[in-house]
């Protein structure tokens, strides 16, 4: 296979920067999600949600920031035309499509069971007591979590496949390295 470009110019310092930190946030909710239940019922598991609320909002912000950045003032880098193309435009809108949709069912979930946030605030609960319908919100917010993971490794898989496959470089326009 030829390489389809091997002077491909890379995004802007803004769009890696979002890129990798809602990389990591995804991670790291990812793992906090299935490790919340490990803590004892209590003040520490109390603080782990807690922690979790905070940096979900904080992942929201992100992708709202990186969505309206990629579309306005974001450098906007060509793509070649063809199947992978339409692929990886693909993967791409489902994972903004899911990071959404999970930022959205986990703040109904936290509004139904009316967490509080440390201390230092208690959100209202539309439906107090009403565990069956927490749990049914719960289960799934976790299934967007394991979904978003999927499609993730999906998307490193392209990343690898045009870095190790096709050595177009594809790959570095989302480094911060040349």
């Amino acid at each position: 296979m030829q390489p389809i470009n091997t002077q491909v110019s890379r995004y802007d310092f803004l769009t890696i920067l979002f890129h990798w930190l809602v990389a990591l946030l995804v991670l790291e909710q990812f793992i906090g999600g299935l490790t919340i239940d490990l803590f004892p019922r209590g003040p520490m598991r109390a603080n782990a949600i807690s922690v979790h609320i905070l940096l979900g909002g904080t992942l929201a912000a992100l992708v709202l920031l990186r969505i309206l950045w990629r579309f306005t003032l974001g450098r906007q880098l060509p793509t070649e035309p063809g199947f992978l193309n339409k692929i990886a435009k693909g993967v791409h809108h489902l994972l903004y499509l899911l990071l959404v949709v999970l930022v959205l069912v986990g703040l109904v979930l936290t509004s139904a069971r009316g967490d509080a946030v440390f201390d230092w605030f208690k959100i209202w609960s539309f439906a107090p007591g009403n565990r069956d319908l927490a749990h049914q919100i719960a289960e799934i917010h976790e299934l967007l979590g394991y979904l978003i993971i999927g499609v993730v490794a999906l998307h490193a898989l392209g990343a690898l496949f045009h870095r190790i496959v096709l050595k177009d470089r594809i790959y570095y326009r989302m480094t911060f390295r040349a």
